[in-house]
């Protein structure tokens, strides 16, 4: 349907408008999510990092208001577009620790701050036709449907790679098991082949073989295996029910006030015995002292998975664990950092749930790329350093625990309102880093 000249003129004037109140509601927008109860990660992240892919969405919608006239063609590139940016906010907003619920409030309350600007301009301007308006909130609607909708799309993708995830290594523990069980019938038929000279009837063999007639080394290969099979079986049940009781919302953050400077010395500390049995270093740095209120169960906890990632996808070299204090003056933060000199993969080659976290990093620092450019004084454009690799290429890119570790380290960071990076390509080491803050409001 034509839209008539005047009626362009004037949606091509609110356009113009938002543009120039662009700062003013962006601003109204932090003040209602900082003022929500629900919406606590908001607080803990820059200025940048919240307004993410939303400027680019308002510009492809200002653009929908100035280009009416052109036809479907161009409202359906705008439409794209926003979909394209509400998506990639989304992916943001699961990388920096916010849940679904969140993220669908915050859609909510930049509906209301957009629309609250329109309602401005109509009051300003008497002389106004009566289909701009609805015009103009119409397309609103279908802004922040569209932004829901991608956003609540991403958020589902991202938990059925989690799933998926969880189903791989399950399929590679019942491989595992499998694997195992061929080995010790072969075992078994071996000795039992062995004996067969000596005995004549097959049930004096087995009992023969269970008592004396398995060779020392034999039988000592197959009780290494067993243990080794058993407490593999049973690391990952625990931390499926870890996994199990984070999803379920069982686990809640209990804060206190701790040095975390000290606990990840000891935890490192307690860490370097197992690096040393497979040949590996286990470095660390950071301040001696550095006061916070958080969760520190919860903090160990995902420095302990990331490290035994780290140590199981190295086979030589090392890890190295750093922490500091944040930079970002807006917000008082601290870094956790853990590298490694393993193989690395590229984004394509990556576990899912990995690409997805890549894939954020490199969004996310292109954002904040932009925004310093820009002025914006509380962006942080320095992106995690790699260690160079000393480990060979592996076959496969998904190793035990892999999965499973990195959803729970994903699942504390939404709880403990953290993001985390991953940085990492082939023939490069891996470095994970989690920003967290140093507290949160009562």
């Amino acid at each position: 349907m034509t839209v008539p000249s005047q009626n362009r003129e004037q949606l091509a004037e609110l356009a113009n408008y938002l543009a120039q109140e662009r700062d003013l509601i962006l601003r109204a927008w932090r003040e209602a999510v900082d003022r929500d109860p629900e919406v606590s990660t908001a607080s803990t992240i820059s200025r940048a990092q919240f307004n993410d892919h939303i400027p680019e969405i308002l510009d492809a919608f200002e653009s929908d208001l100035r280009h009416r006239e052109t036809g479907a063609s161009a409202s359906a590139s705008a439409s794209a577009a926003e979909r394209q940016s509400a998506a990639e906010h989304g992916l943001h907003r699961w990388q920096q620790g916010y849940d679904q619920r969140e993220t669908m409030r915050e859609w909510g309350h930049l509906h209301l701050c957009v629309l609250d600007a329109i309602e401005r301009f109509g009051s300003d301007r008497p002389d106004l036709e009566l289909t701009v308006m609805s015009d103009a909130r119409r397309a609103l609607v279908r802004l922040c449907n569209n932004g829901v909708c991608e956003s609540a799309a991403r958020f589902a993708w991202l938990q059925r790679a989690e799933a998926a995830g969880r189903v791989r290594e399950l399929e590679q523990a019942l491989e595992q098991l499998q694997t195992f069980e061929r080995e010790r019938a072969e075992k078994w038929r071996e000795a039992a082949h062995d004996l067969r000279g000596s005995v004549s009837v097959v049930s004096s063999a087995a009992a023969i073989v269970g008592r004396d007639g398995v060779q020392e080394a034999t039988r000592t290969q197959f009780s290494q295996s067993l243990r080794k099979s058993v407490v593999s079986l049973h690391d990952l049940l625990s931390d499926l029910m870890s996994l199990a009781r984070l999803e379920a919302g069982h686990d809640k953050r209990a804060d206190t006030e701790f040095d975390v400077g000290q606990v990840m010395r000891e935890f490192c500390d307690s860490m370097r015995p197992m690096a040393a049995e497979r040949g590996l270093f286990l470095d660390s740095e950071g301040p001696q002292s550095l006061l916070i209120s958080s969760d520190a169960a919860k903090v160990r906890r995902i420095a302990q998975n990331l490290v035994l990632n780290a140590l199981n996808a190295t086979e030589r070299g090392g890890v190295r664990v750093t922490w500091e204090r944040g930079m970002n003056s807006s917000v008082l933060q601290w870094i956790l950092c853990v590298q490694d000199t393993g193989p690395g993969f590229s984004k394509e080659s990556a576990p899912v749930l990995a690409r997805a976290l890549k894939e954020a990093t490199d969004e996310a620092q292109e954002v904040e790329v932009r925004a310093e450019a820009a002025g914006d004084q509380s962006a942080q454009t320095t992106p995690p350093q790699t260690l160079p690799s000393q480990s060979p290429a592996r076959t496969s890119h998904t190793q035990h625990g892999e999965g499973i570790g990195l959803s729970i380290v994903k699942r504390l960071c939404e709880l403990l309102d953290a993001s985390l990076e991953l940085e990492s390509d082939a023939g490069k080491g891996t470095t994970f880093r989690v920003t967290l803050p140093c507290g949160y409001a009562k």
